[in-house]
């Protein structure tokens, strides 16, 4: 977490959350949710618009973290603003040497491989679950054929509980 940030929370401790403001896609894109986009629909329905500017990407990813519930969140100066997840918390680049490099540049390696009933490849690493992006198939591929990552089946409906995160804060907040 940025030092800034680390300040801003000790001056200001008691600011409310925010929920259903900012997703992440399948593909590792960050989006923000406006009013308009939330009164649409759930993420990624309404996805609301795509974040491009890097220097609020690289923020945005430096204080990404997840609460004790499995609720992932940016936390924003003083204000924890929690993630509506598209699939998993995590989005894997496949590296030549197959470790793993995130959607916000952390590295990692695969404990775990996983396969859904959509064909769709998942690693659960010391991070969390991830999937793998749709760009790199090819090495993920090569990965299995080598025998480096042996796939288990899952179900895709069970990968929250059984990895303890939450795809949509915002709806588990409104129970």
């Amino acid at each position: 977490m940025d030092d800034i940030v680390k300040q801003a929370l000790a001056k200001w401790p008691n600011v409310p959350d925010c929920y259903g403001w900012l997703g992440l896609d399948a593909r590792g894109r960050w989006f923000m949710r406006d009013d308009a986009a939330q009164a649409a629909g759930d993420f990624p329905q309404s996805r609301g618009s795509w974040l491009r500017h890097e220097k609020l990407i690289d923020f945005i990813g430096r204080n990404y973290e997840s609460d004790d519930e499995g609720r992932w969140f940016f936390q924003n100066g003083p204000q924890r603003v929690y993630v509506e997840l598209e699939c998993t918390p995590w989005v894997w680049q496949v590296l030549p040497d197959y470790r793993l490099q995130s959607h916000t540049g952390l590295q990692s390696s695969a404990e775990e491989c996983l396969l859904d009933e959509e064909g769709r490849l998942y690693i659960a690493s010391p991070q969390g679950l991830g999937l793998v992006h749709s760009q790199d198939m090819v090495l993920a591929a090569e990965a299995v054929e080598q025998g480096v990552w042996v796939p288990r089946d899952v179900v895709s409906a069970d990968l929250p509980v059984q990895y303890g995160f939450v795809r949509s804060p915002a709806k588990s907040q409104r129970r």
